[in-house]
């Protein structure tokens, strides 16, 4: 199929799949549009790595020492291990659901249309918030920069850029991000060079093995699973590449290799950059839990201590700008769930609509919603940490709806001939386990949260089941 035909025709399944057919589909919603297929693998990656954000351990890298009892490079290793599972079912559904809807389309297809609402209705919570998260650490970091301009109007101009760049066109914002995504790397390799010149000139702060072993006097197997359950938030934004299912050229086999690629790449950069900090902080894993206003900056203070204020300033302007794009990818993958709700009749059928190929009333709201969200936390002292208690359950749970769909489709439908146990059954089980006990790890606050908004799906869910009969 020619790139120009590939444009305006639907989502063309792998050959030798079986992409779920839904015999009580409703039809196509009037007036509604296609997307067109312009992004390449590097395009996914780009979308996948920027809604993650190669640094994303900077901020919690004082939290997670504390709590592994310093083997804090140990915690990633998990931790990518365990994501792992969850990117192993979304790289088989979306090869047999290859649909813009992610994993409301993979619950939708392995468990019923029900189901498929609710796992789509607990992923928005994830894709609306995380992108208002993400803003408002770009403003407030901006606003460290730049004190006499006040965070909200950074914030505010970080939501009508990205926003901008979204409506322009995904081949637009994924050419834009590229750019700011080489950026984040390049800062990287900065500090990576910058903290093994000063490691071979001073050596190291703590045993070389320590980021791995931990303190052996404390250390628990315990403490390191406490800490994955932290550390697993760090990937969240990675499943959005599923989201691009229908705007790939080449097929969604293509999805699930950048999935799968995106992932591991991010765990090496993880594991490698708090490898590092790790050797050069310079206070220890027991003082930072005994001090726990001194772990949001840990990072910071021992690139202050080892390299230099320079490289400081460079991480918080890198991690200004790429919060921002961050929320630019997190606000598309939002705008296509819309999109596919709307277009499955879901949500109001006006979401399904496109120019251009583009689902700007999808996307609209998604900004309007992110931006309010922002705002509001933006003029409360307390509003971050407000804002990231509650962004994690919904995802953790769609996670758990994902790996049932892998079962119910494969094993229980055998939508795709004679299923396979262990990849069908004993990896999507294990992957469920792994996030239910991430969601009973989590705050009290964000679980009320999390309750209260399926709580809402479900009155919406029984509101459409009485409109309908």
């Amino acid at each position: 199929m020619s790139d120009e035909r590939a444009r305006h025709e639907g989502p063309e399944p792998d050959e030798g799949a079986s992409p779920a057919v839904d015999p009580g589909a409703p039809p196509p919603v009037a007036g509604s549009g296609r997307l067109h297929r312009e992004l390449g693998f590097r395009d996914l990656v780009v979308y996948g790595l920027l809604f993650i954000a190669p640094m994303a351990p900077v901020g919690i890298f004082g939290t997670l020492d504390a709590k592994s009892h310093g083997a804090v490079a140990l915690v990633y290793v998990v931790a990518t291990i365990a994501m792992a599972f969850t990117a192993y079912s979304y790289s088989l559904m979306v090869r047999v659901v290859p649909h813009a809807g992610s994993v409301f389309a993979y619950a939708r297809a392995g468990l019923g249309r029900h189901v498929g609402f609710i796992a789509g209705w607990m992923v928005m919570l994830d894709y609306l918030l995380i992108p208002a998260v993400a803003y408002l650490f770009s403003g407030i970091a901006m606003n460290s920069l730049v004190p006499d301009v006040s965070r909200w109007v950074w914030t505010a101009a970080a939501v009508v850029i990205t926003t901008a760049l979204n409506l322009w066109g995904v081949r637009a914002a994924a050419r834009v991000g590229f750019a700011v995504l080489a950026m984040e790397i390049v800062v990287l390799l900065v500090f990576c060079v910058s903290a093994i010149v000063i490691l071979v000139r001073d050596g190291a702060v703590r045993d070389w093995w320590s980021p791995f072993t931990g303190d052996t006097s404390t250390f628990t197997v315990s403490a390191v699973v406490g800490a994955v359950s932290v550390a697993v938030l760090s990937y969240l934004g990675f499943d959005a590449i599923a989201t691009f299912a229908e705007e790939t050229t080449g097929g969604s086999a293509k999805v699930a290799r950048a999935l799968l690629f995106c992932l591991a790449l991010a765990g090496v950069l993880f594991i490698l950059q708090t490898y590092l900090v790790a050797l050069l902080e310079p206070v220890s894993s027991a003082h930072l839990a005994s001090h726990p206003e001194e772990q949001g900056s840990a990072f910071y203070d021992a690139v202050d201590t080892s390299v230099g204020g320079w490289l400081h300033d460079l991480v918080a302007v890198s991690k200004a700008i790429g919060a921002a794009f961050a929320a630019l990818a997190g606000q598309a993958a939002a705008g296509r769930l819309l999109f596919a709700m709307g277009r499955d009749r879901r949500l109001p059928r006006v979401l399904a609509r496109t120019w251009d190929g583009v689902p700007r009333v999808a996307l609209l709201l998604s900004a309007v919603v992110t931006c309010a969200a922002a705002l509001w936390a933006a003029n409360r002292a307390t509003g971050l940490d407000d804002l990231s208690s509650v962004v994690n359950v919904g995802a953790l749970s769609a996670f758990t709806l994902l790996h049932a769909s892998v079962v119910g489709w494969f094993a229980v439908q055998r939508g795709s001939g004679r299923p396979s146990w262990w990849r069908h059954v004993l990896i999507p089980v294990v992957g469920a386990a792994i996030t239910v006990a991430v969601i009973v790890e989590a705050t009290h606050s964000a679980q009320v949260v999390g309750a209260i908004w399926l709580a809402a799906g479900l009155v919406v869910l029984v509101t459409q089941w009485r409109v309908l009969r």
